[in-house]
C-alpha cells in the first residue's frame, strides 16, 4: 500500500514537463519554466484511511486496452485518429463520472489511482479534441502546451493537469514513480499504460511502468561513461535528491544492456527528449 506523506512545497527548482527552454519565447519563460505551486492554497484532499470503496475505471480501462498498444521499438502507441472518429463520447463519459466522485470518500492509494487515471485521460481528451497535431506543445498560447488550463472540476475544485501533477500527486505522495505512471502524450514520455491503474494493483503497475522505463533507450542510453538520460531525470532531480539518487534508483530496475551501462556510474552525461506526439 502506498503512503501519502506529508505535503511539502514543490521544489522551486523543479520545472514543468512540458519545458523545452530553447523553444520558448523569453518573455514567457518566467511562467513556463515552474509548475504552479500552491494553488490550491493551503487545504489539500482528505482521505478516508478506513475507506474500503473501489473507484470503477472500468470505461478508461477499455479505452485504454482498445486504442493503446506497443509500438515496434518498445512504445506505446495512441489511435487517436480512431479515437476521437470512435469513442470521443465515451472518454467524456468516463472524464464526466469521474468529476461527479466525491474523491475526499476514498483511500489513499484510491486516490492515487483516480489521479494518474484523470490526469492521462484528460490528456488523451486535449489531444482528441484537437487532432490533429504533432505534438502537445503546439496546443494553447505561445506553444506552452495545455498543462496550465483549467482541465477538470473534482469536489468543487478547477484543476489544470498541473495542479494534478504539481500540487497533489508529487506533493502528497511524494513517490518517484509518478513520473513513470503520468503520460503527456510525448514519445519521449514513459509509457501510458495499457490498462487504468487501481488501488488493488498499485505496486506492480509502478514497478512495471519503472523497469520498462529504466530500461528503455529513452531513459537511458548512450554508452558506459557517458551516459544520456531522459530529461525527466534532469527536470524532477529533486524528487530523487541528485544524480547518485538517479543513478541508483535506476540500477534497482535495470537488467540487462541497461545494468551493465549503469555499473559503476556516477555521473549523467547529457539528457534528450522527444515531444513528438505518441500516435500510431
Amino acid at each position: 500500500m502506498l503512503t501519502r506523506a506529508a505535503p511539502i512545497p514543490t521544489p522551486s527548482s523543479a520545472i514543468s514537463r512540458r519545458t523545452l527552454l530553447g523553444a520558448i519565447p523569453a518573455a514567457a519563460l518566467a511562467t513556463a519554466c515552474a509548475p504552479e505551486q500552491g494553488s490550491l492554497g493551503d487545504e489539500s484532499f482528505s482521505i478516508a484511511a478506513d475507506s474500503t470503496e473501489a473507484i470503477d475505471h472500468s470505461q478508461w480501462n477499455e479505452l485504454l486496452g482498445e486504442y493503446v498498444s506497443e509500438g515496434p521499438d518498445g512504445v506505446n502507441l495512441v489511435d487517436y485518429e480512431r479515437m476521437k472518429a470512435e469513442a470521443s463520447d465515451a472518454l467524456t463519459s468516463y472524464l464526466t463520472a469521474m468529476q461527479a466522485i466525491d474523491i475526499e470518500s476514498f483511500s489513499a492509494d484510491e486516490q492515487f489511482a483516480f489521479w494518474v487515471n484523470l490526469y492521462n485521460a484528460a490528456t488523451v481528451d486535449v489531444i482528441v479534441q484537437n487532432w490533429p497535431v504533432e505534438s502537445i506543445r503546439d496546443i494553447g498560447l505561445l506553444s506552452l502546451g495545455p498543462w496550465k488550463d483549467d482541465a477538470v472540476t473534482v469536489s468543487g475544485r478547477t484543476l489544470s493537469l498541473d495542479n494534478i501533477e504539481h500540487d497533489i500527486l508529487r506533493p502528497e505522495w511524494q513517490d518517484v514513480r509518478i513520473h513513470y505512471a503520468v503520460n503527456c502524450a510525448s514519445i519521449g514520455c514513459p509509457n501510458l499504460a495499457t490498462e487504468a491503474y487501481t488501488a488493488a494493483k498499485l505496486e506492480e503497475m509502478l514497478d512495471a511502468a519503472a523497469a520498462a522505463f529504466v530500461n528503455h533507450p529513452r531513459g537511458f542510453g548512450g554508452e558506459p561513461g557517458e551516459i544520456i538520460a531522459s530529461n525527466i531525470f534532469d527536470w524532477y532531480q529533486s524528487d530523487w535528491g541528485s544524480v547518485e539518487d538517479v543513478l541508483d534508483h535506476a540500477r534497482q530496475y535495470a537488467v540487462g544492456p541497461t545494468a551493465k551501462l549503469l555499473e559503476g556510474a556516477n555521473d549523467i552525461s547529457g539528457y534528450e527528449y522527444d515531444w513528438s506526439i505518441n500516435s500510431k
